[in-house]
């Protein structure tokens, strides 16, 4: 809220505690972003819209980037939040295609946001919700992996994950198809998913040294890859 005078009001007000200044401001983002896209996330319309002086952007967020991130990051939490708890006990692939429709749904429900998040790109690093939704993915794949349904090695498997995310159901299918293996089919496939899934566990193998699982990494990946 401004001052009758349409001047911004003071940012150090008695009581204002930091946490709730910082998530007043990018609540204000969000509002922005929702109504007027990207280009509406100037600091000076920010400042206006919060109802605080642009230096305190600056002040808590460090820079517009670090608004941005903190936008995207709120917007993504809040999109999870509201969502249907992950259901327990999924089997790994229904796991994967749960996050992936998940991941759609928060794409056209928030296009604004999914924007920032991946059509924003900025030299040398990604957006901290880009990067926490990546984790997510992985962590399904690396339970593919330890399960012994995963066909692919890891990374190229989330690659080839993200980059069709946005597709259509029948595109997931596919490449659930081509990146898993089915439950009664992966005791029968031999030494490769084996070596996937043994490879998905050698980070948390304690018995080897370092080199031991450096050594046991390379040959595990010449059986992957045949």
């Amino acid at each position: 809220m401004t001052a009758a005078a349409g001047r911004p009001l003071p940012d150090a007000e008695p009581g204002r505690s930091r946490d709730a200044l910082r998530a007043r401001i990018v609540s204000a983002a969000a509002d922005l972003l929702t109504r007027g896209g990207r280009d509406a996330l100037t600091t000076r319309t920010v400042a206006a819209e919060a109802g605080v002086q642009a230096p305190t952007i600056y002040r808590l967020f460090g820079d517009k980037d670090g608004l941005i991130d903190a936008v995207a990051e709120h917007g993504y939490a809040a999109y999870l939040a509201a969502k249907q708890p992950h259901p327990a006990g999924l089997d790994p692939v229904d796991s994967l295609r749960y996050g992936w429709d998940l991941h759609v749904g928060f794409g056209l429900a928030n296009p604004a946001l999914y924007a920032l998040m991946y059509g924003d790109p900025r030299a040398g690093r990604a957006s901290p919700a880009a990067e926490h939704a990546e984790e997510l993915l992985e962590a399904q794949v690396r339970r593919l992996a330890t399960a012994g349904r995963l066909r692919i090695e890891e990374r190229r498997a989330v690659n080839l994950i993200r980059a069709a995310a946005q597709l259509s159901a029948d595109v997931r299918e596919a490449v659930l198809a081509a990146v898993t293996a089915d439950a009664s089919l992966a005791d029968a496939a031999g030494g490769r998913l084996a070596a996937i899934t043994l490879r998905a566990e050698l980070p948390d193998v304690t018995s080897l040294t370092e080199r031991e699982r450096g050594l046991m990494d390379e040959w595990l990946d010449r059986i992957i890859k045949g």
